[in-house]
């Protein structure tokens, strides 16, 4: 899939389904986000390709891997597969291909032994980085709000520079970057090198505005009903 923005819009993906508006990591979140008009949908799968953040955050009716692509590609949607176990890539290749969503999905991980995995298995595949690694899985930074903007200030500031180790390490064709550290010379070297950068998790409109003004090519929210009001008022989005 070419996620590389080239002058249009840029693609919306619903994080965790629609997670402001449904249960994440379930098929109602995933509606509400296909309802929406998402480009893409995503969700986490870990061990035993259940569709979940971690254990402790299983929905109270888990679903598998399959059952959530066989949902996005009945109702036309692509996917966003996030891995949360090192070792279930080949599972995931697999099932984007038996589900022909493959040339609609993008495989992400934070670690970068399970994206060159990826990359070994399907080098076809748009596959992303994630950066720097969510441990409180909400798209937030685990610090107190001042030290993570400055925090964040500095790691923006380095990015332009991290960015061709960054997708080098990981065999990434795609960056997946906390809004916080997405800049406009950051999105410029990833382009530079061939790769979209995809950001996330933005739920305000005035993040969503600076982003699209760097020029990402994707933005991930958890109400994407921010995310298209905001295209539209900049005239993003017929």
């Amino acid at each position: 899939m070419n996620l590389r923005r080239d002058g249009r819009s840029p693609f919306v993906i619903g994080h965790r389904g629609a997670a402001a508006l449904a249960p994440e990591n379930t098929l109602e979140g995933f509606a509400a986000a296909v309802d929406l008009g998402c480009d893409l949908v995503e969700f986490d799968v870990g061990p035993g390709l259940v569709v979940a953040h971690s254990v402790q955050e299983r929905p109270l009716e888990p679903i598998l891997l399959d059952d959530a692509l066989d949902y996005l590609r009945g109702r036309g949607a692509g996917a966003h597969v996030d891995v949360k176990q090192v070792g279930i890539e080949p599972q995931v290749v697999d099932a984007l291909r038996r589900h022909a969503l493959a040339d609609r999905a993008l495989v992400s991980s934070a670690v970068p032994r399970s994206v060159r995995r990826t990359a070994r298995l399907a080098p076809d595949l748009s596959r992303a980085l994630g950066y720097p690694r969510d441990r409180v899985g909400a798209g937030g930074l685990p610090w107190p709000t001042a030290v993570a903007a400055a925090g964040a200030s500095t790691l923006r500031a380095a990015m332009p520079l991290r960015v061709p180790l960054l997708l080098r390490s990981a065999r990434a064709n795609v960056l997946s970057l906390h809004r916080r550290i997405v800049s406009r010379a950051a999105v410029a070297a990833a382009h530079a090198r061939g790769a979209a950068v995809v950001a996330w998790t933005a739920n305000d409109p005035s993040d969503v505005a600076r982003l699209v003004e760097d020029g990402v090519d994707a933005i991930v929210s958890d109400d994407p009903r921010v995310v298209f009001e905001t295209l539209a008022r900049l005239g993003n989005r017929q």
